[in-house]
């Protein structure tokens, strides 16, 4: 009973996302509604003293990341930055390619530290015309980025500055280029077989003489062409985001030590203020570079972000707000299911796994399958039993390194069922429902899924990391 109890929950909340509902409104709403059906008595003190810790000590680590990273994204559009990318790829890969086309600009503009939801407001008005233009279905569309937007750049690729490859690193110990050849092996598994199973798609819709598409909704008004900056300094402010990431990551903690203490000036006997920088570097790096990087474009392109930028940033933050906020309520809706005696259930199936790696990737894409939430459902997994997984890797020879690439890549796995923030998010901006194109979203959600079983099997094989 209490494992349907927990079941019962995740279903009513995957079932409200896929009616449109507000996730922020009714994951507290079926958290405690689970905690009710247990145990009537903890509704108050779970709410107060678990759901809304948990989805505060969220924000206060991660908001910051999500509203620069909205606000880096923003500036890059307003300079026609985003425009100049998505053209110069679309020039070098011809029209003929345009899933790959909007594969790359996506893997662009995520990889250089833009948020991923940002990309989907920058990238769909082009998308929509490429694909119009080939006659290829909108209902790919969502498909498409999800492939260059929400897998491999994510969390794959060694170096990239998403939350996803972040949170790992105040569990381990590791920093944001943990295991590279392996995240690289990865994903290039990711983005080969996703761009076949897309071509497949469009190949069978292309046979059965199906176009664009008609009386569509949220279609963007057609491009008209005006001046655009040069490529290199369109990709400038990318480049320079994904640089500092790497150098600030090793600069901070040689600068401050392994933890760094001050005392703040108020009235009293004021305890230090401890700050365990080995935790937090990896967050301050990308910060950091962020910063970098909405500077540079400000410096190129001053003037066209100016006019706009007062309305622009408020967009921004908006974004950022709701982004964050939908990821810290699931956060705190699975820390509440995780309280539930219903999780042992599960925990004990998992704990059950023999293998270090296999244990901890199932675990991790379990739980954000439940939280509907990579963030969320990694953070959960590793607060919870990461002490668990490094004495089981440590027993098995397994790099810490090793841990980080598996937890980040099966974060981004099971988390996109229908519940999920940028699931929902991707498909309200194109103007498509799950009905249309959740299919492809969810099979570009297996293929991820499935890589990380494939870069645990080349490590068991090959030791590489």
């Amino acid at each position: 009973m209490a494992f349907l109890i927990v079941l019962a929950a995740l279903c009513f909340l995957m079932l409200t996302a896929y009616r449109g509902y507000s996730v922020i409104l009714f994951a507290p709403v079926a958290a405690l509604g689970a905690v009710l059906l247990t145990d009537p008595s903890l509704v108050a003190p779970m709410f107060t003293g678990l759901f809304m810790d948990k989805m505060v000590g969220f924000l206060k680590l991660y908001f910051p990341v999500f509203m620069l990273g909205a606000l880096f994204g923003k500036v890059i559009e307003l300079a026609g930055f985003s425009r100049s990318i998505v053209a110069a790829t679309i020039g070098l890969f011809g029209r003929s390619r345009a899933m790959l086309s909007i594969v790359i600009v996506c893997a662009l503009l995520t990889y250089g530290g833009v948020s991923l939801f940002v990309v989907v407001f920058a990238v769909y008005p082009f998308a929509a015309e490429l694909f119009r233009q080939s006659d290829i279905p909108k209902r790919l569309i969502p498909g498409t980025i999800a492939l260059g937007a929400f897998t491999f750049t994510m969390d794959s690729l060694p170096g990239t500055p998403q939350i996803q490859n972040i949170i790992p690193t105040s569990f381990f110990g590791t920093n944001a280029w943990a295991a590279p050849w392996l995240g690289t092996l990865g994903a290039v598994f990711i983005l080969v077989v996703g761009l076949l199973y897309l071509e497949s798609r469009r190949r069978k819709a292309a046979a059965a003489g199906e176009g664009y598409g008609t009386q569509l909704v949220n279609e963007p008004v057609a491009y008209e062409g005006e001046r655009l900056a040069h490529p290199a300094i369109a990709l400038l402010p990318l480049v320079l985001v994904g640089v500092l990431n790497k150098l600030l990551g090793d600069a901070i903690v040689r600068v401050y030590g392994a933890s760094h203490a001050f005392v703040p000036a108020v009235i009293g006997d004021a305890r230090p203020v401890v700050q365990e920088v080995s935790k937090i570097a990896a967050i301050w790096a990308v910060e950091g570079a962020l910063l970098a990087g909405i500077a540079c474009v400000l410096a190129f392109a001053w003037r066209p972000v100016a006019r706009r930028f007062a309305e622009g940033s408020k967009a921004a933050v908006a974004g950022a707000l709701l982004a964050s906020m939908n990821t810290a309520s699931e956060y705190g809706f699975g820390a509440v299911i995780a309280a539930l005696p219903g999780f042992r259930v599960i925990a004990h199936a998992l704990h059950a796994i023999p293998h270090p790696l296999v244990n901890e990737a199932v675990t991790v894409t379990a739980l954000a399958g439940i939280t509907g939430s990579a963030s969320g459902g990694m953070s959960i997994a590793l607060a919870a039993m990461a002490d668990t997984f490094i004495h089981n890797a440590q027993a098995a020879g397994i790099p810490l390194e090793v841990l980080h690439r598996v937890a980040a890549m099966a974060s981004g796995g099971m988390d996109t069922l229908p519940h999920n923030g940028a699931v929902i998010t991707l498909l309200a901006v194109t103007g498509l429902t799950h009905r249309q194109s959740y299919r492809d979203i969810f099979a570009i959600t297996l293929i991820k899924t499935l890589a990380v079983f494939v870069v645990i099997l080349a490590y068991s094989l090959t030791g590489l990391v």
